[in-house]
């Protein structure tokens, strides 16, 4: 038995830059992606904030799943994400580096090893892990006192 999983998609151009993504053998809705102007209408989000959105949201999921393990329960938790692009060499755009904040309900010293939680949820997620094979993806974890519990950037 194979852990592999196939991930299909279907993007159908409906604009001069815009697509609407079909997520095949799913139930989940259709999504509009576009450029942002001059060339399209920032109908939806373009392909860069999808991958900010797709490191954060994995994250984010990861470190809920990393401190429900030991019965915790963080409270609301938001995350912030900043995906930077610039030019390389070649002149040419790319995304260089991700920077996301994870922001949690409650203070760190109220969770049950939260330690262990924090050391090890940044491996639980797919994605970041991924694209960490070819841009820096930093990771700081606060708590609500505003803290600084975790820090990939050390």
């Amino acid at each position: 038995m194979s852990d592999e999983q196939l991930v299909e998609i279907t993007l159908e151009q409906t604009g001069p830059y815009e697509f609407r993504v079909r997520f095949d053998g799913t139930q989940i809705p259709d999504l509009i992606t576009d450029e942002n102007p001059p060339l399209g209408k920032d109908a939806g989000p373009n392909p860069s904030r999808l991958l900010a959105v797709s490191v954060a949201n994995c994250l984010s999921a990861s470190l809920l799943f990393a401190l429900r393990k030991y019965k915790n329960d963080p409270g609301k938790l938001v995350t912030r994400s900043r995906a930077t692009v610039s030019r390389n060499e070649h002149g040419r755009l790319r995304i260089t580096h991700v920077e996301v904040d994870l922001q949690l309900g409650d203070n760190a010293s109220a969770l049950e090893h939260a330690h262990q939680a924090f050391a090890q949820f940044e491996n639980f997620c797919i994605v970041t892990e991924s694209v960490r094979q070819g841009i820096t993806v930093n990771v700081r974890v606060f708590d609500a006192a505003g803290d600084v519990v975790h820090n990939s950037n050390v």
